[in-house]
């Protein structure tokens, strides 16, 4: 039951936080007016994929916690979460493409990070990480094409 209970609550926290943050933070009409590259999604799908993406994340990070709370690939989640948090008011709140390269070059870096420590010692956790390391890396040229296009 401790475990199911973990689970449940890092997803909460996840899946909350990022809800939390993203209403916080809509993109308006500064975000509307960029110049945008041909690859842009269209704006419904960011929030389907966050919440699936969130949903994977916390799932990894209830394992990793259960495993070893006070470990290293603890910290890299941890710190991956807060750049991942941090994101959102970089880049939207701020207005700031170049803010949110500063920070989201890092998160994707961190987020393979987390892949890579966790390979040999929770293949689950690592595997649960790829889908958000594509999308994380996919929005890193977004982001960057926003900021060579504006």
């Amino acid at each position: 039951m401790k475990k199911i209970l973990i689970h449940v609550l890092f997803i909460a926290v996840v899946v909350g936080l990022g809800a939390l943050i993203g209403v916080a933070n809509i993109p308006g009409a500064w975000y509307q007016s960029l110049a945008k590259p041909p690859f842009n999604p269209p704006n419904w799908i960011f929030g389907p994929v966050w919440s699936a993406l969130y949903v994977l994340i916390g799932i990894a990070g209830a394992r990793t916690w259960l495993a070893h709370p006070a470990s290293g690939r603890m910290q890299l989640w941890f710190g991956q979460m807060a750049l991942n948090f941090l994101w959102t008011p970089a880049f939207f709140g701020a207005e700031s493409t170049i803010l949110g390269l500063i920070v989201i070059v890092p998160l994707l870096a961190a987020i393979l990070v987390f892949i890579r420590a966790s390979w040999h010692r929770d293949r689950i956790s690592a595997l649960l990480f790829v889908p958000y390391a594509v999308w994380v890396g996919f929005a890193t040229l977004l982001n960057l094409s926003l900021f060579v296009l504006n």
